[in-house]
């Protein structure tokens, strides 16, 4: 009797382990990063191979695959914060980000090189053009953030207007010129300081996610928006301004923008109004979902989002190394990530449970089927 009873102790243990682990948000995301790991490991062992080089200007700089995709997905990465408030406090998402982007280089880029398209030297500290950028990337998220909370427009119908208009607006700012950054100073942020190899992307990555955490940590922020997303009607019962809530969430996305943009101008000390990222916001929208978050809103996990980001990165550089021409690009990132996107979905998820539930079952009901008939022997 007490075997059987340490056998059903051991299935309920090992269904509940199962449970929690395939119930975590962290599992999709880690998941595929250990599938593209395998799959690049057989293909390319060099895959995983780090080397210590030099840039055009002498400065050491580590390269490889892996560092690529930390460097390239550090823009999508800070991008994931800002959109993952979004979605979870409007229920809806920001399709605007790729404009917006163009917008604060835009205006970057007009502050340090001024009227000039090629000045000699800056016209203003990179200090104060940074500043400008978040100054006009948050006006953007507040406008979207106004339309949404307060003229109660669907996000992605609100967020249509600077979709459409942004990159004309971007062009505007500089007279349809594409101006020039002087020095190298400015490369730094998108690429590496001198005498240290790792990509400056990385920490100022890592400089984004300590202060959301501390901003979670410590504020009701986190609390308000699932709040806020969960139910709206019983949110502002309980003393939460929902439009509040909601226009604070597109304005920190539009601050998330202007560091990305910041990376973005300063790879190539210019801009491209058309081309400048390009579709990025797509890619933000299925990180949010790859990190197991509901786009319909409410609950939320900030890393999950992140770490989906890299998942995306993770996967461009996969298929840019199996030879994948990049007009087909799209179309094989899109069916990998649907996929990866519906075994995140919580029926599915379920689905999966059960079905190795029921394995532990049956592997388990034949002992004790026979413990508890030697059971009734043993009495008769």
């Amino acid at each position: 009797m007490n075997k059987s009873l340490d056998k059903e102790f051991k299935k309920k243990t090992q269904g509940g382990l199962l449970k929690r682990i395939t119930s975590n948000q962290l599992f999709i995301p880690i998941m595929a990063i250990l599938l593209l790991s395998l799959i690049n490991l057989i293909n390319d062992p060099s895959f995983f191979k780090i080397t210590l080089g030099k840039n055009n200007d002498g400065n050491p700089i580590l390269s490889g695959s892996l560092i690529t995709i930390l460097d390239y997905g550090s823009e999508l990465a800070i991008l994931a914060i800002g959109m993952t408030l979004v979605t979870a406090a409007s229920g809806g998402q920001d399709i605007s980000v790729g404009a917006t982007i163009a917008i604060a280089g835009s205006a970057m880029l007009r502050v340090l090189c001024g009227s000039e398209a090629s000045p000699e030297t800056l016209k203003a500290p990179i200090f104060v053009a940074f500043l400008v950028a978040v100054i006009v990337g948050m006006l953007c998220g507040a406008f979207n953030g106004i339309l949404v909370s307060y003229f109660k427009i669907q996000p992605m119908i609100a967020t249509l207007i600077l979709f459409t208009a942004g990159r004309h607006i971007a062009a505007w700012i500089n007279f349809n010129r594409l101006p020039i950054v002087p020095g190298k100073t400015f490369k730094y942020f998108g690429g590496v300081i001198p005498g240290i190899p790792v990509p400056t992307t990385v920490f100022i990555v890592i400089i984004c996610v300590i202060v959301m955490a501390l901003v979670l940590k410590f504020t009701n922020l986190g609390l308000y928006t699932q709040s806020v997303g969960i139910n709206e009607k019983s949110a502002r019962l309980n003393g939460i301004n929902p439009v509040v809530v909601k226009i604070i969430a597109f304005v920190i996305l539009g601050v998330c923008v202007a560091v990305a943009a910041l990376i973005k101008v300063s790879r190539i000390s210019s801009i491209n109004y058309s081309v400048i990222a390009k579709d990025i916001e797509m890619d933000a929208i299925l990180a949010v979902a790859l990190g197991g978050n509901s786009l319909s809103g409410g609950k939320f996990n900030m890393w999950a989002s992140v770490l989906g980001a890299y998942v995306i990165q993770f996967l461009t550089t996969t298929l840019y190394k199996f030879h994948v021409q990049s007009d087909a690009l799209p179309a094989y990132k899109a069916a990998v990530v649907i996929a990866l996107v519906l075994f995140s979905a919580p029926k599915v998820r379920e689905v999966v449970t059960d079905f190795f539930k029921k394995n532990f079952s049956k592997k388990d009901k034949k002992p004790s089927v026979l413990a508890a008939d030697s059971g009734e022997e043993e009495a008769a």
